[in-house]
């Protein structure tokens, strides 16, 4: 496995060259489409050119899904997983399980052919659609409540063939963080009977004292006492309403993973990545600018589009480029194999137990190489 970055006049026919591969190999791999456009500064991979089957992985990877992923991109994404984790199950007060608002039964049927354990996701919607601490705190202090939900949730995994549950609960008041936890160590129990695993997503602490809504009511060594394993949310600092950065700069993630390990044993954390960048417009104005989310093959076709070259920050990790539209300039951030390498690299060194992707709406097959390039054993 190599990776090559584009200079100046370069052919995908001279890259391969250079490898004794076959251009259209290169191509497929790294989703250029014809006429393969390349631009300056954008990484390929560069694989095996007879490559094996997805092997067994050193490490657990999963990846989440809305019900409305494309079945191809789903079919094309499932060899690499070991779970995947269908977005999203929501509850009532009265702890009612509330299903997808599309069918899911498609992907449980799917992810089983393919050897991946589909995973139902409870994450705290409101009807507006965004996480809802009422509902955290109704469900964690009313035990009707939260016995009615968990009889529930059990219900789905013996009637429908879920394989383990994903608690994602964000927004928890720091009055409900001793009740989170013992609702995560309740399901844990329920869902062990009938021997699942059951995983909680973890804002990205950097100390146990880190104050603001996202962090106060998540106690991280007590969540990895209660759940089979845990996924830091390690993504998100460049956001839809934040200035233009990395979306995963590698020296935050690894100060996250740093304190995740004071507290958590390594083979209990997965990684969080992320599959996709943003678009700002420039100038940032806060409270008024909003950026446009991108996958990484849509953010490199424009930086093509646009004839534009790719830089790369060393200290993030991270690509980005600028482009000019006549209503101004935009600044993009994303993901590509560098940055990836960077993170694989992260989870190597600290022996952590595996990766966890938001989301895998969008397909990006180099990512799954490199990884299983990494991981296979």
């Amino acid at each position: 496995m190599s990776i090559y970055v584009v200079n100046p006049g370069d052919t995908l026919d001279q890259i391969a060259a250079l490898y004794g591969a076959d251009p259209l190999s290169i191509s497929y791999d790294n989703q250029i489409p014809y006429p393969y456009s390349l631009t300056p500064g954008e990484a390929l991979y560069i694989g095996d050119q007879n490559p094996a089957e997805p092997s067994q992985r050193e490490i657990r990877t999963g990846g989440y899904a809305y019900p409305f992923i494309s079945r191809y991109v789903l079919q094309q994404t499932l060899p690499w997983l070991s779970d995947l984790y269908i977005f999203s199950y929501g509850f009532t007060e009265e702890g009612d399980l509330v299903f997808p608002n599309l069918p899911d039964g498609w992907m449980i049927s799917l992810a089983k052919e393919y050897g991946t354990a589909p995973i139902l996701t409870l994450a705290p919607f409101g009807p507006d659609g965004r996480f809802n601490n009422y509902l955290i705190s109704r469900i964690v202090q009313q035990k009707d409540s939260r016995d009615r939900l968990i009889g529930q949730i059990r219900d789905q995994i013996i009637d429908r063939g879920f394989e383990g549950v994903d608690i994602d609960f964000e927004y928890i008041l720091a009055e409900d963080r001793d009740g989170f936890t013992d609702f995560v160590r309740e399901v844990r129990s329920a869902v062990g009977e009938l021997g699942f695993p059951v995983s909680v997503a973890l804002a990205p602490k950097t100390s146990a004292d880190q104050q603001g809504l996202l962090y106060e009511g998540k106690d991280y060594p007590a969540l990895g006492a209660a759940a089979d394993y845990v996924l830091l949310m390690t993504y998100e600092w460049g956001y839809t309403y934040g200035p233009p950065m990395a979306v995963a700069p590698i020296r935050n993630v690894r100060q996250v993973v740093e304190y995740a390990l004071t507290e958590i044993p390594a083979k209990k954390i997965n990684m969080g990545i992320p599959n996709y960048g943003y678009d700002w417009p420039l100038p940032f104005i806060k409270g008024e600018t909003r950026a446009m989310t991108l996958g990484s093959i849509e953010a490199r076709q424009r930086a093509v589009q646009y004839g534009v070259p790719i830089r790369f920050d060393q200290t993030a990790a991270s690509p980005s480029y600028t482009y000019r539209l006549a209503s101004g300039e935009h600044e993009v951030w994303f993901e590509d194999v560098r940055s990836l390498e960077a993170k694989f690299s992260l989870i190597r060194e600290f022996g952590l137990g595996g990766a966890g992707y938001w989301n895998i709406m969008n397909l990006f097959r180099a990512n799954w190489l490199l990884l299983d390039s990494f991981f296979s054993g």
